[in-house]
């Protein structure tokens, strides 16, 4: 039985949390006496804390992300009620800063600000031999990475066969953009090479084939991106496939000489782009070269069979709609696979906060602290925004209408989505649980009604679409093009045919 319990509730169940396993394999005498149980987001917080409590474990730990937050803290709450002697012990970034008055950090017994690796484990030698710190709050400093044990023994073969792999070769970040935390890294820092290259090994032998690496800056060390491609590449089968972050405007040449060798379905890109106006990314503190930026994108698409993942941002300060609308164009123009489309969300120790009085920065109170305005885009503008990203990504991220989409977006890709986004939403009221066939006549109906396609075209692109799409029991606008097309003395169509044909 368990004296430890490391938990965490994740997304999803394909998920494998990375971070408890650094935990698990940093306990040194204590992991015989450590366990790992992850659950999600779906059972309900009681039943999670009662299989949770079966064993009478002394302390649990649990990991805190935006994604969990308000579940976590119900959590939290449960097992003090049920079990006050048991410690609970709280990390992860949403807990790591602004911790003052957060509630979850007032029920449990301690918090470990940042990386945990080894403080966690300190700690809990500590209760162990009898000693409760006075301090509720421990600041864990970034542990030196070649005296971490890696993680990567600790994912199991159910894991392997199931889940989501996730790797880092390095950590942190140089770069200060004031949306996201590793705004706060000093550097990034390469793990030990060797131990880090034995781990792939390892992990490759044992049958994992999806790799997705978690560095915030892939690339930011070519010769060490090179060596980490190039073992792929010696390994590469039909099941292989690896996900990279990587930044945009720094591609050298021997670089792309090893990505232009990987099949297609074998590697995916996200590339961050985030807006292409300077002067908001002067105010986000956002160091990119735009026009290498430009340059490499196309490159990528032209050069290489990457699957490229290209991401803005909604409601960034100093971008009003105009200026949002010609970044997206600018990107569609470059023809990524997907453009996804986040909305700015404060994220709690960020340095964005710093905009909030001078932009009227207006975020949500409750995870995930999207924006709701600013002083260029009120309310209803960022509403409009939101369910453009949903649309967005059942249409366009989907991949599933990959015919009628041109005919849709033509040369203003922003403007003329944003047009079928709003009748969509007149229309059904949804963002979400449109059934596949129900969207294909939604489509069919928006993109004509707007006039943004003719009849003709749109029938011709969704049927093609459709086909591809597996879906039995063909759409009711779809079955018009079945029926066969009456025609006068002259062989020419009636005029009455044309009219069932084409409404």
């Amino acid at each position: 039985m368990p004296k430890i319990i490391l938990t965490t509730l994740n997304a999803k169940h394909i998920h494998a949390s990375l971070g408890l396993r650094y935990l698990y394999a940093n306990m040194g005498e204590l992991q015989t006496q450590t366990a790992i149980q992850e659950y999600t987001l779906e059972p309900w917080p009681i039943d999670i804390a009662e299989q949770l409590l079966i064993d009478k474990p002394r302390i649990i730990g649990i990991g805190v992300y935006i994604w969990n937050a308000e579940r976590s803290q119900q959590l939290v709450a449960l097992l003090k009620q049920i079990s006050p002697e048991t410690v609970i012990i709280l990390g992860g970034p949403e807990v790591s800063y602004e911790w003052q008055d957060q509630l979850i950090v007032d029920q449990a017994d301690y918090l470990i600000a940042g990386q945990g690796d080894h403080a966690f484990a300190q700690l809990c030698q500590q209760l162990f031999a009898g000693e409760r710190p006075i301090q509720k709050v421990i600041q864990a400093p970034a542990p030196s990475l070649d005296t971490l044990a890696l993680p990567y023994a600790f994912y199991s073969d159910e894991d392997i066969k199931h889940r989501l792999i996730y790797v880092e070769a390095s950590r942190g970040c140089p770069f200060k953009c004031e949306f996201c935390l590793s705004a706060l890294d000093k550097t990034s820092r390469p793990f030990p090479e060797q131990l880090f290259m034995e781990s792939l090994e390892q992990l490759y032998r044992r049958g994992v084939r999806h790799f997705k690496f978690v560095d915030r800056t892939f690339n930011l060390n070519p010769q060490q991106s090179i060596k980490i491609l190039n073992f792929f590449l010696d390994r590469l089968d039909d099941q292989l496939f690896l996900h990279f972050e990587v930044i945009p405007d720094h591609l050298p040449q021997s670089l792309k000489a090893v990505l232009s060798q990987f099949p297609a379905g074998s590697l995916q890109l996200e590339i961050g782009i985030q807006s292409f106006n300077p002067e908001v990314q002067a105010i986000i503190s956002r160091k990119q070269d735009n026009e290498k930026s430009r340059e490499n994108l196309r490159w990528l698409r032209q050069e290489t069979q990457a699957h490229l993942h290209a991401d803005l941002i909604i409601g960034l300060p100093g971008e009003d709609l105009t200026s949002f609308a010609q970044s997206f164009n600018e990107l569609a123009a470059l023809s990524p696979h997907e453009i996804q489309v986040g909305v700015l969300k404060r994220l709690k120790g960020s340095p964005i906060i710093r905009h909030s009085q001078a932009y009227n920065m207006r975020y949500n109170p409750a995870p995930p602290y999207n924006i709701l305005s600013n002083n260029l885009l009120d309310f209803q503008t960022i509403q409009r925004l939101n369910r453009f990203t949903r649309y967005w990504e059942m249409i366009a991220n989907s991949g599933r209408f990959q015919h009628t989409l041109p005919l849709i977006l033509e040369r203003q890709p922003f403007e003329r989505f944003m047009e079928l986004s709003n009748w969509l939403y007149e229309t059904t009221g949804q963002v979400h649980r449109i059934a596949l066939k129900r969207l294909f006549e939604l489509l069919y109906t928006g993109v004509t009604t707007t006039r943004l396609v003719n009849p003709e075209e749109a029938m011709a692109a969704l049927s093609l679409d459709f086909a591809d799409s597996g879906v039995k029991g063909r759409p009711p606008f779809l079955m018009q093009e079945m029926q066969p097309i009456a025609t006068d003395e002259t062989g020419q169509d009636s005029h009455r045919a044309r009219q069932a044909r084409h409404h």
